[in-house]
């Protein structure tokens, strides 16, 4: 090394000495008798249990340069095990630029991130590990290290597919799993909806095709033990060696418990006054899907001729088990305000005001929802530069900016958002964003100052690489051809997303070819797929043949109720059980509220399929 460089080198080691005296002046911790710590520039730092932060960095004061820095490195750990983090972050805040070994500089910053995870600021945690390049090239403990502070940064950051991905690859490294190890990363697991545990599969994270096996068996046939207990049989001899195999014989002795064999079902919708087809419509799903069923008793209740304060006894009287309803939210309030309503209840709308219970699930249709799977799901797929153009009105703004949100907290980056007006200006306010109006200007101020007739094209920005649409079915029919025009013919295509609100049933049934390409998440019942009940969609258009897509959204729930009421139960009990119903895959979360993961469709001429979406088209 360089004489000079040494020096210097020393002399900051010899500054920072001064500096730390500082911090351990008022100290009261207790000093181990000073040992001898074998450590290596180019290995990780081996520490010793017995040993303080304090006594390593006084065996620093007389080490050689290079062992000073590994001492330092393990004070600066050892300062997180004492719960001093202020002390952690600062020394190895310190000691960094110090360093010249790659694998000095990533303990450093892993020991910064673990310090600012504990001082509770996840942000800043997970910037400092994004320095840490290469991980799967440093050893096993670093790596293990490494993934469990990530897997807590993204879950404390709400992200909890980019969670369970890092504790899978933790899990792998653990070298003393136990059986509450893997039913911990069981139950992370089932914490995520249906398109999660795509993209998860997707990053293809250690055993990840024996946990998604075991995933799909469990979702699909976990409420019916006969047929669960046969597919675990299945999967122990397809993936013997799967360290998911501890959980089968807990699976195997599950006792569901199932919905009261006879059920009284009491169902509150407006049946009557300005939101009766609402209501008719849910009504007209739950009966489709009765069919008749003998152990079900079904009590239709007009919310608008009902006395909420005398609901209980009216329950009483006709011997109620289950309720489902009310629909509107004035009424969800209303209803969950009664102290004596304590019945199992499928409420298809979110309270405003009153707080839910344990005996309550709501069936959410929250927009938002997918826009989270739509960001998620994008930006995943290596797009980098999206722009988002919305309508004005609240409920597109709040998936524009839900969907915005969601973007930022995966990759940092926040999207451009554009608000586009109805009408005349919408052409040219799409000309601006896309920057078609500044290569025009730039061709225009051209032209005047040669007089030679040059054949020119304007041409679009070139840094946006996807486009997602927010709009209503009529809007996004006048948006997508805008888009198609204003990208140059000799640029490449830049993918359209949207939300369902830009996909209308009945609008496919007239000329399409202008949304050709337009890709967009749906619900099973709207979309032509493996899951639409296919028979009843043609049965319910030929008995209804001009009902609304808001309508026929409430159809689906009313349809899927009467199944919610069977798992209702299940779905309190165990996190694996799923729903494939024609409202999209419904999982419980945490707050006793059903989400929905749902399909992706694409305009393809004058057709809609069902797809797994993809950048390219």
């Amino acid at each position: 090394m360089n004489k000079n460089l040494l020096s210097q080198r020393t002399f900051s080691l010899l500054i920072l000495f001064l500096l730390t005296s500082t911090l351990f002046s008022c100290s009261t911790n207790k000093v181990s008798p000073k040992k001898t710590i074998p450590t290596e520039s180019t290995v990780e730092i081996r520490q010793d249990k017995d040993v303080s932060a304090a006594e390593y960095l006084r065996q620093a004061k007389q080490a050689p340069t290079q062992q000073s820095i590994n001492l330092l490195i393990a004070a600066s750990a050892r300062f997180i095990e004492e719960n001093q983090l202020a002390k952690a972050l600062w020394l190895a805040d310190q000691t960094l630029p110090l360093t010249e070994s790659d694998i000095q500089q990533k303990q450093l910053l892993l020991i910064k991130a673990q310090s600012l995870l504990l001082a509770n600021n996840p942000e800043l945690s997970l910037e400092s590990l994004k320095k840490i390049e290469q991980v799967n090239l440093l050893s096993e403990s670093f790596q293990l290290t490494y993934y469990q502070t990530l897997a807590e940064v993204q879950h404390q950051r709400g992200l909890n597919l980019a969670a369970v991905d890092a504790r899978l690859r933790a899990f792998k490294l653990h070298p003393n799993i136990t059986i509450i190890d893997v039913e911990t990363l069981w139950l992370a697991l089932n914490q995520l909806s249906q398109w999660e545990i795509e993209q998860l599969v997707s990053a293809q994270p250690p055993h990840i095709d024996g946990w998604q096996q075991l995933l799909n068996f469990a979702h699909r046939f976990g409420y019916d033990s006969t047929s669960f207990n046969r597919y675990l049989t299945q999967w122990q001899r397809q993936f013997p060696l799967h360290p998911a195999n501890p959980l089968i014989p807990q699976l195997m002795n599950e006792q569901l418990t199932f919905a009261e064999h006879q059920q009284n079902i009491a169902i509150i919708l407006p049946l009557s006054g300005r939101q009766k087809a609402a209501g008719e419509s849910a009504q007209q799903g739950i009966l489709s899907a009765y069919n008749n069923d003998q152990s079900k008793k079904l009590y239709f209740i007009d919310s608008n001729h009902l006395d909420m304060t005398t609901l209980s006894q009216t329950f009483i009287t006709q011997e109620i088990n289950y309720v489902i309803g009310p629909l509107l939210k004035e009424n969800v309030d209303l209803y969950l305000a009664q102290p004596d309503l304590t019945l199992p209840t499928l409420l298809f709308n979110s309270p405003t005001k009153e707080a839910l219970k344990d005996q309550h699930m709501v069936l959410s249709m929250n927009p938002a929802d997918e826009a989270i799977q739509a960001a998620t799901t994008l930006s995943q797929k290596n797009f980098h530069h999206p722009i988002i153009f919305s309508q004005k009105d609240n409920v597109s703004k709040r998936i524009a900016e839900t969907f915005a949100k969601q973007w930022h907290k995966i990759t940092g980056k926040t999207p451009e958002t554009v608000y586009v007006n109805d009408g005349a200006t919408m052409q040219n306010e799409l000309k601006d964003s896309l920057g078609v109006s500044t290569s025009q200007t730039r061709i225009n101020n051209i032209d005047k100052r040669i007089r030679q007739k040059i054949k020119t094209e304007a041409r679009n920005r070139r840094d946006l690489d996807m486009i997602y649409v927010v709009g209503s079915p009529n809007e996004t029919r006048l948006l997508k051809p805008y888009i198609d025009v204003n990208i140059s013919p000799f640029a490449k295509k830049i993918p359209i997303f949207a939300s369902s609100r830009s996909h209308s049933d009945n609008a496919d049934k007239s000329d399409s070819r202008d949304l050709t390409g337009l890709q967009f998440t749906e619900m099973p019942w709207i979309l032509p797929s493996k899951q639409q009940n296919q028979p009843l969609k043609q049965l319910t258009e030929t008995i209804w043949p001009n009902k609304s897509d808001s309508l026929q959204r409430i159809f689906a729930m009313g349809y899927d109720s009467l199944s919610l009421i069977d798992k209702f139960n299940m779905f309190k009990q165990y996190p694996y059980i799923r729903h494939y119903g024609q409202t999209g895959i419904l999982k419980l979360n945490n707050n006793t509220v059903l989400t929905r993961s749902l399909l992706w469709g694409r305009y393809q001429m004058d057709m809609v399929q069902e797809i797994a979406v993809e950048q390219t088209e």
